[in-house]
């Protein structure tokens, strides 16, 4: 009596391999996620950014020239307290009114008047930064203005 010894086929031997590939796909991406969950927890989403006016002045410069970002930056450190507060006062609405569609029972009359509140400190803000923009604008170079005048503008539907 003889033995023979099968040879294994060969998808067989690419099957295996393949799932071995695929196994350790998974587990590259498992462990990805988890380091990015776990490790890295304080950094902040990508759409997220700092609702300060300085932030806001900051991303409008960034752009400029040099020169003309500066002459922008000098324009909103003369302002800077009153910028600050008003975009403060602009928050803390926000935040009332977050505060209002949270709680339990729901209360409309409560969310109307923090919704007001937010109406009526987001004027205060835009004047102190559109005097700010004045100030900094008066004194920029022709090419910095045109840059300023490209800043990214918010995308609204239509609909």
């Amino acid at each position: 009596m003889t033995m023979t010894l099968a040879m294994p086929d060969r998808s067989s031997r690419w099957l295996l391999v393949g799932s071995l590939a695929l196994n350790l796909f998974f587990v590259g991406t498992i462990l990805s996620l988890a380091a990015r969950q776990y490790v890295l927890p304080g950094q902040p989403a990508a759409t997220e950014r700092p609702r300060t006016a300085a932030a806001r002045i900051e991303r409008l410069a960034a752009p400029l020239p040099a020169a003309d970002a500066e002459k922008l930056r000098a324009a909103f450190r003369a302002r800077e307290s009153a910028a600050e507060g008003a975009r403060d006062a602009l928050n803390k609405a926000y935040e009332r009114a977050q505060g209002v569609l949270k709680a339990e029972p729901f209360d409309t009359t409560a969310l109307r008047a923090a919704l007001a509140g937010a109406r009526g400190a987001r004027p205060a803000y835009d004047q102190v930064m559109q005097e700010i923009l004045i100030a900094g604008a008066s004194a920029m170079s022709p090419e910095g203005r045109g840059r300023l005048a490209d800043w990214p503008r918010p995308t609204t539907s239509a609909r």
